[in-house]
């Protein structure tokens, strides 16, 4: 079973995948019966089932790092259109579309909205489903603090900036859904921002 979250008009499934335990995600419009897929991980034959099963438009990718991005030539292949921010386009071998920073993914009758994250990559992006508490963090945010800032690309500060400026700013009850590993809320990771720079990573 797949089903994650639900509520009246979303719902949302999720799927681990990969050598890195990736979190790949489906909102899905309960309204319309339309999907998009938060990260082509891996494991392209299970992703294009849920694909088809979850009414799938569109593929989107919150960041370009190789294990987010695995299964990214076989939806294309298959016709999906995939969307990735300028920044991190150059990592992907193909893409379709761009992702721009406060912009609106439809959904059917939802909407996702952009949020540019910097700092794990250069062009992370985070997106919040209006009108729910759900924040898909990708690399940015996990439960006890940021994503790593060390990789090529990446910029410690920068990702501190993107997470005081651009997620803690959400609600404290909103939930937040990370590229591996468990979900958290922001109002349980904010108090920490201080500790994060003072150690570092």
């Amino acid at each position: 079973m797949t089903l994650l979250l639900a509520e009246t008009g979303w719902e949302v499934h999720a799927v681990v995948v990969g050598p890195m335990d990736n979190n790949v995600f489906v909102v899905r419009c309960t309204e319309t019966g339309d999907g998009v897929l938060i990260d082509a991980a891996n494991e392209h034959e299970r992703l294009l089932d849920l694909c088809r099963v979850l009414g799938v438009r569109r593929v989107i990718e919150t960041h370009g790092h190789w294990d987010h991005i695995q299964a990214v030539p076989a939806v294309r292949e298959a016709g999906y259109d995939v969307a990735v921010t300028a920044a991190d386009s150059a990592m992907l071998e193909g893409w379709d579309s761009i992702l721009e920073d406060d912009s609106v993914i439809e959904i059917g009758n939802l909407r996702l909205r952009t949020i540019a994250t910097p700092g794990h990559t250069p062009g992370s992006m985070c997106f919040a489903l209006e009108g729910s508490p759900l924040l898909f963090s990708g690399d940015t945010l996990f439960p006890g603090g940021p994503g790593n800032a060390t990789f090529p690309g990446g910029d410690f500060g920068a990702i501190i900036e993107s997470l005081d400026q651009r997620l803690f700013t959400c609600p404290a009850d909103t939930i937040v859904l990370p590229g591996h590993g468990n979900w958290t809320t922001i109002g349980a990771e904010r108090p920490h921002l201080k500790e994060w720079v003072e150690r570092g990573w």
